[in-house]
C-alpha cells in the first residue's frame, strides 16, 4: 500500500477531540508551507484561513455552530474563499512576467481575460467558485494534517453571517467551512459508514441509469 493510499484510508473525520492537545503555530505554519501548492483556477489562490487557537475566539466559533468538538480541538480552521480573488491576478503573473514566461503582451492578455471571465459571469458564479477552490485546497490541508499525526473534522453546521459578524472577517470573505483539528479520542469513534460501490458514482462516458 502506498502512503497516500493509507492516508486517504486511515482519514476519519474525528467525532471528538481529546481536550488539552495543544498544537504549535510553527507546526501550523509547516503545515500551511505545503498546502499552498493546492491546485486553484487560473493560480488566483481563492483560500484564506483563518486559525482559531485561543478560548476566547473558539467561543465565538461554538456560539455560531453549537458544535462542542470546536471547544475541545486543538484548533478551528475557518476556510474562507475570495469572491475577489480575480482582482489580483496582475500581482500574482508579476513573478511570470518578470522572469520572461510571460510577454507583457501575454501578461496583459491574461489579466483582462481572467477579469472578464469573472466579471461576465456575476456575483453569484463569483461566490461559487470562491467555495469550489477553498474546498480543493482545504481537503488536501487535512490530508496533509493526518499525515502529520492530526485529525480533523470537515463541518458545515454553522451560521455564517454570525460566524463573519463575530470574527470581524471581511464581507468579501465567503465561509466554505470549518474543519477541527486535534488528536481525536477513540471513545466515540464509530465504525466506517457505508461506501458506495463505483459504478454507484461513477459513470464513464455517459450517465448511468437511475
Amino acid at each position: 500500500m502506498s502512503e497516500l493510499e493509507r492516508l486517504v484510508k486511515e482519514r476519519r473525520s474525528a467525532v471528538i477531540f481529546e481536550e488539552g492537545v495543544e498544537i504549535s503555530e510553527a507546526e501550523l505554519q509547516e503545515m500551511f508551507a505545503l498546502n499552498k501548492f493546492a491546485p486553484s483556477a487560473f493560480n488566483l489562490q481563492h483560500t484564506h484561513y483563518l486559525v482559531i487557537t485561543d478560548a476566547t475566539q473558539k467561543e465565538k466559533v461554538y456560539e455560531a455552530s453549537q458544535q462542542y468538538k470546536v471547544k475541545t480541538a486543538s484548533a478551528v480552521i475557518v476556510v474562507l474563499g475570495d469572491v475577489n480573488a480575480h482582482h489580483h491576478i496582475r500581482t500574482i503573473n508579476e513573478g511570470l512576467l518578470n522572469l520572461g514566461a510571460l510577454t507583457p503582451f501575454q501578461y496583459e492578455q491574461e489579466s483582462q481575460s481572467v477579469t472578464e471571465f469573472y466579471e461576465s459571469r456575476g456575483k453569484f458564479f463569483q461566490r461559487e467558485d470562491a467555495i469550489r477552490n477553498a474546498s480543493l485546497s482545504a481537503m488536501q490541508l487535512m490530508l496533509i494534517a493526518q499525515d502529520r499525526g492530526w485529525d480533523t473534522c470537515p463541518m458545515i453546521g454553522f451560521d455564517a453571517e454570525e460566524l463573519q459578524r463575530s470574527l470581524d472577517i471581511p464581507a468579501h470573505y465567503v465561509p466554505a467551512m470549518l474543519i477541527t483539528m486535534g488528536k481525536k479520542s477513540e471513545a466515540k469513534q464509530r465504525p466506517r459508514g457505508y461506501r458506495k460501490p463505483i459504478h454507484e458514482y461513477v459513470s464513464f462516458n455517459k450517465m448511468n441509469a437511475e
